[in-house]
């Protein structure tokens, strides 16, 4: 059923979970798991959705980087020949 998790087993677990938690809190421990996994999910897709935009950000502020290393490069080699 559940990667190997028969019908028996799961019914054992939800057992033992009700006589550890109580019949009470299960409802607010499902409530809260439940906002739990909704805050993650909606944290997941605003990085997904920021995150191109931070990549691209990231790539260009590296290439006047690279560039200003290049000139730097290249004007001793130019005083060199003089």
């Amino acid at each position: 059923m559940f990667g190997g998790l028969g019908m028996w087993e799961l019914l054992l677990i939800f057992f033992i979970i009700l006589l550890f938690f109580g019949a009470r809190r299960l409802p607010e421990i499902g409530s809260s798991l439940g906002k739990g996994i909704r805050e993650f999910k909606d944290s997941v897709k605003e990085i997904e959705g920021g995150s191109g935009a931070e990549i691209s950000g990231g790539q260009e502020e590296a290439s006047p980087s690279s560039k200003t290393a290049e000139s730097e490069t290249a004007e001793p080699a130019a005083s060199t020949r003089d």
